[in-house]
């Protein structure tokens, strides 16, 4: 019986030609609406999606013949992941087809924004001949800083190289030995912004990226930096460019992507400041891309329908184990204790160890170590992280992963622990499930607490003395923040102890700076774990 896929978004030719070449039947859905794709959908055994559809868990469970579904492009938000994963549907998507265009766009901005381009552009548009007014600056030999290197950084690294620039990069993931094999320098953000010429951006939009590129930021950096985002809307404080234009400290910004889109007609002043270059979300917008992403995913879909092996799954070992009740808590106590290593570990990471304690199965121990190293990931990769990539991307950051010695006779039924390197000394950090299956931290760096995995947290080391919490408290009071609950390890009365506290609010990054100053306080930070 002939296959068939159904195509509910405008995709490149291609998807058709390579769809008809394997003798399956391509239907064409994109002037479908959702009446019709809800009668319809059960007919076909693969769906192809760029990111106008979004396939919901009701789609899915009318979708009784689907075996697949691929996503023309990189993200997969707009397919329910947890829906396919039980009904044991595959979900494919095409991470690397936008890479070039990406670092291409980039490049281009940058040059528009040194030389000048579009103004000049305009001025000789409106009948001027004006060179004065349009004098630039040589790439060659200025310093550019990369915030975030994964494919699309790396890419903009290998360009800017080849025009003499010297690169250096700061990423939470990527050793120094993996950089320096590129050429880049790694370095601390404080470190791009004291040193660059050229700052591009290329990380996901997390609480710690959010207005990364600020007020404070631009004010710390070289007057008359350039800035460059073609990765997320949110990562540059929009607000704060337009005084950092006028004073100068800002010497000009290329900007793709916007915290609100289309930009609101409050950032007008922004967009037309003749030192703002700015485009509207192209920068995976050629041909190229387009061709390379639908190939990609179209490709992919034809080997699973065919049922061969495919490289690009993002749920594939999720599907496997779906029908396996026993292995989602451990899967999921895993992932976030990843994820809380990724945020608390001190300096950069060169090698994680996962080890399990007790009960925890044997059988599970390749996977928990794939949904631990997940989650680590997670808090600072800049591209889709998943069960089946997450082992490539460690491999290609330089870090080294590994399943430590399984031992028995744990002060609970079973604990799943993680143990970082890093250039600030070893991270250990423990987690258990409860008679419920709810996992808890109940142990960081040998300090004995316990912790839901769930919420927002500040956590502290401090001295063990009296008035410690109560300063501070006061603190918290003062920004109008909420206590939910609070947890103390320690060792010993009157030595260092890790006091962690719930918070029902995002507390302030000068609250913070407060916190770090109170004597006796030390290694301040959040712990989030929100949806």
């Amino acid at each position: 019986m002939t296959q068939r896929v159904l195509l509910t978004d405008s995709v490149h030719p291609v998807c058709y030609e390579l769809l008809a070449e394997a003798g399956m039947d391509a239907v064409d859905g994109s002037n479908w609406d959702h009446e019709t794709i809800s009668a319809e959908c059960s007919g076909f055994d693969a769906w192809i999606v760029r990111s106008g559809t979004t396939i919901t868990a009701e789609w899915i469970e009318q979708a009784t013949n689907l075996k697949v579904v691929g996503r023309a492009g990189v993200g997969v938000d707009n397919v329910d992941l947890d829906a396919a994963t039980k009904r044991g549907i595959l979900v494919l998507n095409a991470p690397a087809g936008n890479t070039l265009s990406t670092a291409e766009h980039t490049m281009a901005l940058m040059m528009s924004v040194v030389r000048n381009v579009p103004a000049a552009v305009a001025s000789m548009k409106s009948g001027a001949w004006n060179r004065k007014a349009f004098m630039g600056t040589e790439l060659f030999g200025k310093t550019l800083g990369i915030v975030g290197l994964g494919k699309i950084g790396k890419e903009v690294a290998a360009r800017s190289q080849a025009f003499g620039m010297e690169v250096i990069g700061s990423d939470p993931v990527m050793t120094s030995e993996a950089a320096e094999r590129l050429g880049i320098e790694l370095v601390d953000v404080d470190d791009i912004f004291a040193r660059a010429d050229v700052i591009t951006v290329h990380t996901p939009l997390v609480s710690s990226t959010k207005n990364l590129i600020n007020a404070e930021s631009l004010a710390r950096c070289k007057e008359g930096v350039v800035v460059l985002n073609c990765a997320r809307g949110g990562i540059v404080d929009e607000s704060a460019l337009v005084p950092a234009l006028e004073s100068g400290q800002l010497g000009g910004i290329g900007m793709d992507v916007y915290s609100s889109e289309p930009p609101p007609e409050s950032l007008r002043e922004l967009i037309d400041h003749p030192r703002f270059v700015c485009t509207p979300h192209i920068a995976a917008s050629t041909e190229e891309a387009q061709e390379k992403v639908a190939r990609q995913v179209t490709e992919q879909v034809i080997r699973a329908l065919t049922e061969e092996p495919v490289l690009t799954a993002v749920n594939a070992m999720a599907v496997r184990l779906a029908a396996q009740a026993e292995v989602k808590p451990y899967l999921v106590l895993a992932e976030r204790l990843g994820r809380a290593a990724g945020q608390l570990a001190p300096g950069r990471c060169s090698s994680i160890q996962v080890r399990c304690d007790g009960e925890v199965p044997r059988k599970y121990m390749d996977v928990i170590r794939v949904a631990a190293l997940k989650g680590f990931l997670q808090t600072g990769w800049n591209e889709p992280v998943n069960l089946v990539n997450a082992p490539v991307i460690a491999e290609e950051a330089g870090i080294a992963v590994d399943v430590g010695t399984f031992r028995v006779g744990t002060s609970h039924n079973n604990m799943i622990e993680l143990e970082l390197g890093t250039d600030g000394g070893s991270f250990v950090i423990d987690g258990t499930l409860f008679s419920d299956d709810e996992g808890r931290i109940v142990s960081i760096d040998g300090f004995p607490l316990e912790i839901h995995l769930e919420g927002r947290m500040l956590l502290y080391r401090n001295h063990d003395r009296p008035g410690m919490l109560a300063a501070v408290g006061a603190l918290l009071a003062d920004s109008h923040v909420n206590i939910g609950a609070m947890a103390l390890g320690r060792n010993a009365p009157g030595e260092e102890a890790l006091t962690v506290i719930a918070v029902d609010d995002a507390i302030p990054a000068d609250t913070l700076d407060a916190v770090s100053r109170i004597e006796g306080v030390h290694r301040v930070s959040m712990l989030e774990f929100m949806p």
